[in-house]
């Protein structure tokens, strides 16, 4: 009985071998009827979105999902809470096509304010939302009332998990700096820099209406500002022209129109 040569079994093997070593795909759910609405009913982004770019919305909400674990601590999660974490997810990263956050396992939801005592990156103010560090790494810990507060008509300029989103894009190069290497290009680290201490000097001077605490570091500074460009981009555009248009070109997207 004649049998293949060595050199025909090598490759054999290894495609073999790939299909068992493969991860198995997430299953990914779509999104019912009754998600979709919620989503009209409370995320003002997603409102705004034609037919098309809501069903990329959708997607990317559903990937989000089959990746990432949502779980509730002394509270019942409901589905409002679940879409409006994952839509806090969507929003920086919906003008990249294939972005995952892959510093994310888990969500931690709480029902307000949360023992600080975990090791997580960010200033005082992070109470209400926390992206972990150390052996907390690849957790973040939100505050429920936060979260909400987050998409109310009264939200202002403020959104706390957003902001902790963008910490974790932030922190996706390495390090979390206020300095989104992975999003942005070489020669415009300098001048966003530059930029960034220039608006943190009007705001101790009082002469900015950002939040003070974006002067806390430039890491925070950048998470501050990308609430504000995400939640008020018309305001942002008006009095702020030059880093709405840097923070449009970070997240290659225009949500002023």
């Amino acid at each position: 009985m004649s049998s293949l040569p060595f050199a025909y079994l090598i490759p054999i093997f290894l495609l073999a071998l790939y299909f068992i070593l493969r991860k198995k795909k997430p299953a990914i759910e779509p999104l019912t009827e009754t998600d979709k609405q919620i989503l009209n009913d409370y995320v003002g982004f997603y409102q705004h979105l034609d037919s098309t770019d809501k069903l990329r919305f959708e997607q990317k909400v559903a990937m989000f999902f089959s990746t990432v674990k949502i779980e509730g601590i002394e509270l019942e999660m409901t589905t409002l809470d679940e879409l409006l974490i994952a839509s806090s997810a969507v929003i920086p990263i919906f003008g990249f096509k294939d972005w995952q956050y892959k510093n994310l396992t888990s969500v931690l939801l709480y029902p307000d304010t949360f023992n600080s005592d975990f090791q997580f990156e960010g200033g005082e103010r992070n109470i209400m939302g926390m992206v972990g560090s150390g052996y907390m790494n690849g957790q973040m810990i939100l505050s429920r009332s936060a979260l909400r507060q987050g998409f109310s008509k009264s939200a202002g300029k403020e959104n706390t998990a957003i902001h902790e989103f963008v910490h974790l894009l932030d922190k996706s190069d390495g390090a979390t700096d206020g300095v989104p290497e992975n999003l942005m290009s070489h020669e415009y680290t300098l001048p966003w820099i530059k930029m960034m201490h220039e608006e943190m000097k009007r705001i101790e001077d009082n002469k900015s209406d950002i939040n003070p605490y974006a002067i806390t570091n430039e890491a925070e500074f950048f998470a501050v500002v990308s609430e504000y460009f995400f939640e008020k981009p018309e305001l942002l555009k008006d009095k702020h022209p030059d880093l709405y248009h840097q923070l449009s070109k970070i997240f290659a997207q225009q949500p002023a129109g």
